[in-house]
């Protein structure tokens, strides 16, 4: 059940402020979060709330949105303060008018990218805080345990929550909820006391109980969706999922322990773009799915969850899911006038005064700023009380998101670092000791020295700012070349990109940066692009290799067509200098022959290939594999000995040798690739190799099987390869052969998410893996159904040699007007001998077995 369609699964049944924030009316904000609240309450309360109910319409989330500097992040905290403590509440909002019980838990999350926010700290941290019930919460902590265990093995969750800051903010008490949880469980399942500790046979046995419908775990059989998360693959999809758990949980406690949390989400522009959804889905999942949660979102945008036409970008959506945030939303009543408004609010409620007045303040007219004398004297103000020195790191540092002591020196060119030390003490630098980079700037007063006329005397010139710019694109350059680690390398991409499209700079270290990013296979969102997706929006070589870099990260989300689509418009461009421009092109070729267009892939790889460049030894490699698809063993085999590390030789080598028989020779080539990625610190090509190996071994034996496919699950731990996870996914599939162990269902839900996926190269060796299980069945009939499928899926051509490897397994002749599909190396003979040796072994062993 690895590969549990979950989305299936669910998918059915203030005066007390600053006075330059005055005019956000304050007050009107709190009634409209009180009205909401207990609207909510009154709902959850109500006799016909089912927390499982994983279908009707949800109301439970409210959004304050606006431009950015306007006070949302404020107006979250003195939220999250009044719903905490009475005494934190001004006295002019008044006292809520919900009851003691429930009681209501705030906890509020800063998604902003300074701080750092993953998905996995945002489950992290609605889990700590509800760890003021003093009690374990069975469900859900399981779960999660078997995740932590599987993402982060050799980590303890302590050290993780310590070093991250959450067990100073929370308390250290969630790994020892956890642990009673595991243990408790043991128990219920009458396991031995040391199991306790040992995540995998716990939930492999709560399973089996909960499937039985065993009397001893009727405390969690109520929890319909339990077995399936736990069988599910514990990965960052099925982690999004496990907050219905959270719910379920809260709905099981005792009337005077009930509780609700109220969940604010800061500064939700930083999730994403309105193209790239990754995170937003995430976090959309965890608010559809704890329906007796409160959430209330503030960001720069509002929602667009009830809009019909992102239908597909995200897990529900419309105004038939969200109708409290639909155009023509059931309005809130406003209590005190019994006014009404919607679920999505522009923050401060603007008179027509207020966008006149914030209008005159953006604008220009013939060069001269119709800015508000009281915006331009708080600029003032702040540079006024600061020295040139200070203020000319000050304006430097405002074209990072995040600096250190040695950037910002660097940036403002000046050859000591007493102004940096000297500007990061004042109130408006802030610090998070935990990030790549210390020190970022606060968000309104950056904004405002980038996009406000300065009005000091030492004010830069556009000239000015560029110098700067290039200042501090050299320094994260020189950053990058002094240190190390996939960390430093994404965040000098992240924000050398924006600097070198914005200015624009010539590209230097961004191209062996480039090359850097894309040799781990890992695949992490960098920049949003500066347009729709299209590269007509493309002016700059730094804007061509944003959309290159963007491109390749989604090609692991999206079907291959469309990076088929992406890479060719950047390519078009002509504004990529050749290096890059071969790095577009190989990757096109590799999305070509995913979708089965093996001659527009072959093209791509020569030409690679022909200009000797950083790519050329991968580009070689392709055409082994090219070769190889066409059954061409003799070629494969002689352009594998020309290849080097780079080309990844030795896995070309055991390539070649499995579609012959020869698994030991095979497994053999992979152990030996993934000893050279472990060499040279190949993370994604380590996973590949291990893969492969498991895929070889599962043949062989399936005992040994199991443990190489157990290591391969571990090192695709943190990457996004979704061929390799299908191979390991096809050897899970190959070791069970001739077994119960539901290979049919398995298989076809892999079939679907590859088709999904469009990586057409997986579907003929699952078809293969297929065979390979009737043929130990001695199921006739299903291998010719399997043999006529595959004849279907390789009419191409390409892994033609698939059939008469079929043929092999189950001791068939070919037809007699359908010769051989390959030129073996020993002749057809040895191979046919070593595949039928390979079924009858299997055979004899599960007989042996029974």
């Amino acid at each position: 059940m690895a590969g549990l369609d979950l989305r299936a699964l669910f998918g059915s049944n203030d005066r007390q402020l600053s006075a330059d924030e005055a005019f956000t009316n304050r007050q009107g904000q709190w009634q409209t979060v009180a009205a909401a609240l207990t609207e909510h309450l009154r709902h959850i309360a109500a006799p016909g709330f089912n927390v499982e109910d994983v279908e009707a319409p949800r109301r439970n989330v409210l959004v304050f949105y606006g431009v950015g500097g306007i006070g949302k992040s404020t107006l979250s905290r003195k939220l999250e303060a009044a719903l905490a403590k009475t005494e934190q509440r001004p006295a002019q909002w008044g006292e809520p008018t919900w009851p003691d019980r429930p009681s209501i838990l705030p906890v509020r999350i800063d998604l902003s990218r300074s701080v750092g926010t993953d998905f996995e700290r945002v489950i992290l941290t609605i889990r700590l805080a509800l760890a003021e019930l003093g009690r374990p919460l069975p469900a859900f902590d399981v779960a999660l345990r078997r995740y932590w265990e599987h993402q982060h093995p050799g980590e303890p969750l302590e050290e993780y929550l310590r070093r991250g800051g959450l067990a100073a903010r929370f308390g250290k008490a969630l790994p020892q909820q956890m642990q009673s949880a595991l243990s408790d469980v043991a128990q219920a399942l009458l396991l031995p006391g040391t199991v306790g500790s040992v995540v995998g046979q716990v939930t492999g046995s709560l399973v089996r109980a909960l499937r039985d419908r065993r009397q001893t775990v009727r405390a969690l059989a109520g929890c319909t969706r339990l077995a399936d998360l736990l069988e599910a693959e514990p990965d960052l999809d099925s982690l999004s999922y496990y907050p219905h758990l959270v719910a379920w949980e809260l709905a099981q406690l005792p009337a005077d322990e009930k509780i609700v949390p109220v969940i604010l989400l800061d500064t939700f522009e930083d999730t994403g773009d309105r193209t790239h959804r990754d995170f937003e889905r995430l976090l959309q999942r965890v608010v559809w799915l704890m329906p007796n949660a409160f959430f209330i979102v503030t960001g720069r945008s509002r929602l667009q969850w009830a809009d019909e036409g992102i239908q597909g970008q995200l897990d529900w959506t419309g105004p038939a899911a969200w109708p409290g945030l639909a155009a023509h939303d059931n309005p809130v009543p406003r209590p005190s006038s019994g006014a009404a408004l919607g679920r999505q609010i522009l923050i401060g409620d603007f008179s027509r005064e207020d966008c006149e007045n914030y209008l005159t303040r953006r604008l220009t007219r013939d060069g001269q700023p119709l800015i508000s004398e009281d915006l331009r004297s708080r600029i003032a103000g702040t540079l006024s009380d600061l020295t040139p020195e200070e203020r000319h790191v000050l304006r430097a540092i405002a074209l990072f998101d995040a600096f250190d002591l040695d950037l910002a020196t660097r940036a403002a060119g000046l050859t000591h670092q007493a102004p940096a030390l000297r500007l990061v003490e004042r109130p408006f630098v802030l610090e998070n000791p935990f990030g790549l980079w210390r020190y970022h700037l606060h968000a309104r007063i950056r904004s405002m020295l980038r996009t406000v006329q300065d009005p000091t005397d030492d004010r830069w010139s556009p000239d000015d700012w560029a110098a700067a710019a290039e200042r501090a694109f050299t320094a994260l350059g020189r950053q990058w070349a002094a240190g190390s680690g996939r960390p430093l390398l994404v965040g000098c991409l992240r924000q050398g990109l924006p600097l070198a499209r914005d200015f624009p700079l010539d590209l230097s270290w961004l191209t062996d940066a480039a090359f850097a990013y894309v040799s781990d296979s890992i695949w992490e969102p960098l920049v949003q692009p500066t347009h729709t997706g299209q590269a007509a929006g493309v002016h700059t070589a730094a804007d061509a290799l944003a959309e290159l870099l963007n491109a390749l990260a989604r090609r692991q989300h999206e079907h291959r067509s469309r990076t088929v689509q992406r890479l060719s418009a950047v390519i078009d461009t002509g504004q990529l200098p050749d290096e890059l421009h071969e790095m577009a092109v190989y990757y096109r070729a590799k999305a070509h022959r995913d979708l089965g267009r093996s001659e527009d892939s072959r093209h791509g790889m020569q030409y690679v290939a022909d200009r000797g460049g950083r790519l050329a030894p991968r580009a070689r490699r392709g055409l082994a594999h090219l070769a190889r698809l066409a059954g061409d063993f003799p070629t494969a085999l002689a352009t594998a000995d020309t290849l080097s590390w780079d080309g990844r030789h030795h896995r070309v080598r055991g390539d070649i040798w499995w579609p012959h028989g020869d698994m030991h020779q095979a497994a053999a080539a992979y152990e030996t690739a993934r000893t050279e990625a472990e060499e040279h610190g190949i993370a994604g090509e380590r996973a590949t190799s291990q893969a492969q190996r498991a895929f070889a071994l599962a043949f062989m034996s399936p005992d040994q099987a199991a443990d190489e496919i157990e290591l391969a699950e571990q090192l695709l731990t943190g990457l996004v390869l979704r061929v390799t996870s299908a191979t390991v996914r096809i050897a899970a599939l190959i070791r069970d052969a001739g077994t119960t162990q539901d290979i049919e269902d398995r298989a076809e839900l892999l079939r679907t998410e590859i088709g999904l996926a469009g990586v057409t190269v997986a579907e003929p060796i699952l078809e293969l893996a297929l065979c390979f299980h009737y043929a130990v069945l001695g199921a006739d009939h299903s291998v010719s159904a399997s043999i006529t499928r595959l004849n279907d899926l390789t009419r191409s051509g390409d892994y033609a040699y698939y059939v008469d490897i079929a043929h092999f397994m189950a001791d068939l002749s070919p037809p007699a007007d359908a010769p051989s599909r390959a030129q073996w190396l020993d002749g057809e003979r040895p191979t046919r001998q070593r595949w039928r040796a390979l079924v009858t072994t299997r055979r004899d062993r599960l007989h042996t077995a029974l």
